[in-house]
């Protein structure tokens, strides 16, 4: 599972530093407003995620969410901006399709269409979406610890 020789994939949310990773998502203009918390509490909760790390560095984050029968959603795919184009997003995002056997994995994007496209995405019906209440009101906060 290793994108390239300096990249390695796991399926687990150990080892993460919640702090920097909003730190790191920050300065890729990849931060939606969720605290630390708030993005464990997150990738906790999903059906699916995959990282990928350059030794002791997280550079890249996937998660689907799925019903685990017909319908998922990609979501969270990012590469640190240094690690960008050697092959790290795509070892992500072939992990968990190959994990999602027989269902249809939609994504919302406005970037990137041709590395999507590359992957065999196909743009589909125009999406509709709605924030509930104010945005992040719901979702915890704190960073908990083991």
């Amino acid at each position: 599972m290793s994108p390239d020789a300096g990249c390695r994939l796991s399926r687990t949310l150990d080892g993460v530093d919640w702090v920097a990773l909003k730190a790191d998502l920050n300065t890729d203009d990849f931060d939606n407003g969720r605290s630390a918390g708030q993005l464990r509490a997150s990738f906790a909760a999903s059906g699916l995620i995959v990282l990928a790390w350059a030794a002791d560095r997280l550079i890249g984050t996937a998660r689907a969410l799925t019903d685990g029968v017909c319908n998922a959603y990609l979501i969270d795919v990012w590469t640190a901006t240094p690690y960008r184009r050697r092959g790290a997003g795509t070892a992500m995002v072939r992990d968990l399709l190959q994990r999602l056997p027989g269902q249809h994995v939609a994504l919302f994007t406005s970037d990137h269409r041709a590395f999507y496209e590359s992957l065999g995405f196909a743009s589909e019906y125009d999406g509709m979406s709605q924030v509930v209440g104010r945005w992040l009101s719901g979702a915890p906060d704190a960073v908990r610890t083991a």
